[in-house]
């Protein structure tokens, strides 16, 4: 059983155990300890979203990085790719990133990028938490000069917004776009505007003005209804909303339409077939992503194959097979030619490409797939429940399940981030796909439920 991490890293409400500034301070020592198995001075990037418990986990992991004598490089707020992109460029032998994602800003999180720009395996994540547990590195200490440094990069924005620009083809520009662009008062709000402001958009801006306590409150990626409204009073091109460290992208097309990121995958998946530069034809996806997406993919010529969720599984499969394109429904995108994780500003990037090359509206482009009814329910719950051992339940779903036949599916499963079981039901029925999640939810909240 894992301890501290999950799906994403370690994440939970700050200041409470595991997002704890002692515990923040041993991740911080344990990854010092195992980057110093490589030869030579060591360099570990750290960088942060908005929330006000940021400043109280870096100045932790700081110090237990330095404690083992190696050297921090504080970058401040920058999205979570920013960190990947930031670690790579200067050569460091890793990067923490102090972010709980979409979740409130009472929450916090640490998630890991290795000297390659990857997320840590699940073994590596293992050994850090049996080197806090096990107490290995207690009698650890250096001393004098073998102590290590902490130091400001001042220019790791103008790095990662020229990294951006570049993803954009030349024989492009944006100038006659008008784009609404909600940074969720997260990591992107002074990366993102100067990105497409920079390739000549027009950009009204939502979401831009962090205090510590806004961060996703309404806005960005979780809340796209923001976002389309404006679209529709300003008459806005396109709506690219971010979440709260910049790893995912949700779009609204010019009539306020919100588009997943299943419709933005099979857009791009097109253009990259096109130019055959798909590889292997194929687009890695998971669990939760529509049916309506591998119809699609097999009607362009290509293939989906699904992970389980979360996008560093996505990354895994897509290393391991030798793809170079897949994501998540919720706006998770990874271009791995380009980059090592998802990126929601690469992603919007890609997507206005191949808008300038199609000539087309995303309205237009949107129809490529069509969605099958779809429905999540979310049941918060107040310890671990073993769903083998809800009364009936496993019953209930093979029932169901042969009722939807060939043209549904039902995926339940607890969540890497949140005390929240979800339930997801996918078919043809609407009203029946309904029904059937609310009876599963409320066998789950009747053994569990807070």
């Amino acid at each position: 059983m894992r301890k501290l991490f999950g799906t994403d890293g370690i994440r939970g409400v700050a200041n409470i155990y595991p997002m704890t500034s002692e515990i923040a301070m041993q991740v911080g020592r344990a990854i010092a300890f195992i980057v110093k198995n490589r030869s030579g001075r060591h360099r570990i990037v750290i960088g942060k979203d908005t929330r006000l418990s940021g400043y109280m986990i870096e100045n932790a992991l700081a110090a237990g990085i330095c404690s083992m004598g190696v050297d921090v490089l504080l970058v401040g707020p920058m999205p979570t790719p920013g960190i990947a992109f930031i670690t790579t460029s200067m050569r460091a032998d890793a990067g923490v990133v102090i972010s709980a994602s979409h979740n409130p800003f009472q929450d916090n999180g640490i998630k890991i990028f290795s000297h390659d720009g990857f997320k840590l395996p699940d073994k590596l994540e293992a050994d850090i938490e049996d080197l806090i547990f096990s107490q290995k590195m207690a009698a650890l200490r250096p001393v004098a000069e073998e102590i290590g440094r902490a130091k400001r990069i001042d220019d790791a924005r103008g790095r990662y917004i020229v990294f951006l620009k570049h993803i954009f083809p030349k024989k492009y520009s944006l100038e006659d776009f008008h784009i609404v662009l909600d940074c969720a008062n997260g990591a992107t709000y002074g990366v993102a505007p100067h990105v497409f402001e920079e390739l000549g958009a027009k950009v009204t801006t939502l979401g831009v003005e962090p205090d510590g306590k806004n961060i996703n409150h309404k806005c960005g990626a979780l809340h796209p209804e923001l976002m389309a409204a404006k679209v529709k009073e300003s008459g806005a091109d396109i709506g690219l909303a971010l979440d709260g460290d910049g790893d995912r992208l949700i779009v609204c097309d010019e009539k306020g339409r919100v588009v997943d990121g299943d419709h933005v995958m099979a857009i791009c998946a097109r253009d990259l077939l096109k130019k055959r530069k798909l590889k292997k034809k194929t687009l890695v996806s998971t669990v939760m992503s529509n049916m309506g997406l591998e119809v699609a993919m097999a009607k362009m010529g290509g293939k989906m194959v699904r992970t389980q969720v979360g996008d560093r599984y996505v990354v895994e499969e897509m290393r391991r097979k030798g793809y170079s394109f897949g994501g998540e429904q919720s706006g998770h995108l990874v271009f791995l030619d380009h980059i090592t994780t998802g990126d929601g500003n690469l992603a919007a990037l890609r997507l206005l490409a191949t808008m300038k090359k199609e000539q087309k509206p995303m309205s237009e482009l949107a129809k490529i797939m069509e969605s099958y009814p779809q429905v999540l329910k979310n049941v918060r719950t107040t310890s671990r429940i073993d769903l083998d051992h809800v009364p009936d339940f496993q019953k209930t779903i093979r029932k169901m399940e042969k009722k939807l036949g060939k043209t549904g599916r039902i995926l339940v499963r607890p969540s890497g981030t949140e005390p929240v079981i979800r339930v997801m039901v996918e078919g043809e029925n609407e009203k029946l796909i309904n029904r059937m999640a609310d009876e599963l939810a409320g066998l789950i909240g009747k053994t569990g439920s807070v």
